[in-house]
């Protein structure tokens, strides 16, 4: 690969963080915003079960991003792209990936037997991550679909 090719690559991944931090920062203004918001209107029990649905899906995006950009980095560092090492840490990503999505099962499952959760509300927690990928994927301008010209 030559140097102007690895230039563009560093530049790709710089702004896919970048929008990944946007998505993140713009999840936990939201998030503060809803929790607020049905705390104004509904009351406590309401916001907190949007803070319960944020805060579990937020980490649960933070979590993942760790996992993929650590599944990245040991697949370029393997010798070539079909090995074993390749294989072995795709499947370390997925059954991390399935046991994260059970674990914040048993998660909740706990939470609310201990705590009042409204339905309503932990889906608009549940939400803020879906919420804040299409606003910034919107917001970025870019056009994914294939253009007619």
């Amino acid at each position: 690969m030559n140097e102007r090719d690895q230039e563009a690559g560093v530049r790709v991944a710089d702004n896919e963080a970048i929008v990944v931090g946007r998505v993140t920062l713009f999840s936990c203004v939201l998030l503060v915003l809803l929790a607020a918001g049905g705390w104004w209107t509904f009351g406590w029990s309401f916001a907190q079960s949007v803070l319960i649905g944020g805060v579990l899906v937020n980490g649960s995006f933070w979590l993942l991003k760790k996992d993929a950009h650590r599944l990245i980095a040991r697949v370029s560092e393997a010798d070539g792209p079909a090995g074993a090492a390749v294989d072995m840490e795709k499947t370390r990503f997925f059954l991390r990936s399935f046991a994260r999505l059970v674990v914040l099962g048993l998660l909740l499952f706990v939470l609310a037997s201990q705590v009042t959760i409204h339905v309503i509300g932990l889906t608009l927690g549940f939400a803020t991550i879906m919420v804040s990928v299409v606003i910034i994927g919107v917001s970025t301008g870019k056009c994914w679909a294939p253009s007619k010209a």
